[in-house]
């Protein structure tokens, strides 16, 4: 076999591994993985990637290692789901940072955690005072989540004594000029009471190439984008009609309150120079529409 060939054939015989390895080990975000799955992602990336270019005749043997990696894994998995004391023992255990308002600073320092890096933390939870902060717990992952104190808390309806009905979530019902006739009849919708809605519009179905209708029965519609920019150019049109006939309507005026006759005349003829404009103009803004 040609080298190319073999490299070619090794790398496919990777990718399907590392396939099968993310099925096995299951899925998760790289913020959610314990600090002994990070280092077996990358030493699997690294035994993965030299498969393909080993050019020894025991190249096979990154297979074998990757393959008692992910056993190894796998069945330490099995473990921290099976027992309480395995999870704390290999991922460790929340550290409490924050308490009543007052930073524990024994536990920033077995953290290895700075001030600087624990008041970061608070703001990207948008609190800025430690005083307001009942608890700030420190993740298995890192990541330090914020409890504020009951009365920095928002209010909620449950509070007010307001009851709270489920609401059904903002529903598509036209995509790329197609009606969805499913969710329609899931938003209790018809299609009679969607065509009035576009008519007020001056649209049809095809006309649109999003269409979303929320819990209140508010309607949002996204036309194609040439039938926005036809629009603008419509608006525009109408805009420059209306602002000339305003200019026709004072030159008038102007005209015959003025006591001098060449100036009434100057006036007369700028006024009947833009009405012939006007009459140019609005066979091209109907030809637009």
């Amino acid at each position: 076999m040609q080298e190319w060939a073999e490299v070619a054939l090794r790398t496919l015989m990777a990718i399907a591994i590392l396939f099968l390895i993310t099925k096995i080990l299951g899925k998760r975000q790289v913020s959610q993985l314990s600090l002994f799955e990070y280092i077996t992602g990358i030493t699997i990336g690294n035994l993965a990637a030299s498969i393909p270019l080993e050019r020894e005749s025991a190249w096979y043997l990154g297979s074998v290692s990757m393959a008692v990696w992910v056993l190894t894994t796998f069945f330490i998995e099995l473990l921290q789901i099976k027992s309480k004391k395995a999870r704390d023992f290999i991922d460790g255990k929340t550290t409490t940072l924050v308490k009543d308002g007052k930073i524990l600073e024994d536990n920033l320092k077995k953290e290895r955690l700075t001030l600087d890096e624990l008041m970061e933390q608070l703001r990207s939870k948008n609190v800025f005072k430690v005083a307001d902060v009942e608890f700030a717990l420190m993740e298995t992952s890192g990541e330090v989540n914020v409890l504020l104190a009951k009365d920095k808390q928002a209010v909620t309806l449950k509070d007010l004594n307001m009851l709270q009905l489920p609401e059904k979530e903002p529903t598509a019902i036209i995509m790329d000029g197609q009606l969805m006739e499913q969710e329609m009849a899931y938003m209790g919708i018809t299609q009679q009471w969607l065509d009035a809605k576009l008519k007020e519009k001056s649209l049809t179905v095809k006309d649109v190439f999003f269409a979303q209708l929320n819990p209140q029965g508010e309607l949002y519609i996204d036309q194609y984008s040439d039938n926005v920019q036809m629009s603008k150019v419509q608006d525009s049109n109408q805009a420059v009609l209306t602002l000339l006939e305003k200019c026709t309507t004072e030159l008038q005026k102007l005209a015959a309150d003025s006591s001098e006759q060449q100036r009434k005349q100057l006036y007369e003829q700028c006024s009947q120079s833009l009405k012939e404009a006007i009459q140019d103009m609005k066979p091209i803004n109907s030809a637009n529409s």
